[in-house]
């Protein structure tokens, strides 16, 4: 699967209504810096790829992380952030549309609140 290409040909992150589309952390500092490593390091990125990691990114039409990628970020989470930090316990209360508009910002959401700078 290769992430330097938008799975469309419209690009969100592109898109006007996004906050940042640089990358750069927005007002709210939703992009932090370890989330974006941890994405990072699940997806096996190139060099480049984290600018596309933005509050409203998504996780799979955007980041194209798949079932695996995604299993990976959540043993990950828990264990940086602690067991509030449960991406697998989100997800299983989502149905597919919910499952598919999942974004970094509902991630920076699991993180406990003296970790969301």
């Amino acid at each position: 699967m290769s992430r330097t290409e938008p799975p469309s040909s419209v690009d969100p992150l592109d898109a006007a209504d996004s906050p940042d589309p640089a990358g750069s952390p927005d007002a709210a500092g939703s992009s932090d810096p370890r989330l974006v490593a941890l994405l990072v390091e699940v997806a096996g990125a190139p060099p480049g790829w984290a600018a596309r990691v933005t509050p409203t990114a998504r996780l799979d039409g955007d980041l194209l992380l798949d079932e695996t990628e995604l299993a990976a970020l959540a043993a990950l989470l828990r264990e940086r952030f602690g067991p509030a930090a449960d991406l697998a316990a989100l997800r299983a209360g989502l149905d597919l549309a919910a499952l598919e508009a999942l974004t970094v910002a509902d991630l920076r959401r699991l993180l406990p609140e003296e970790d969301a700078r």
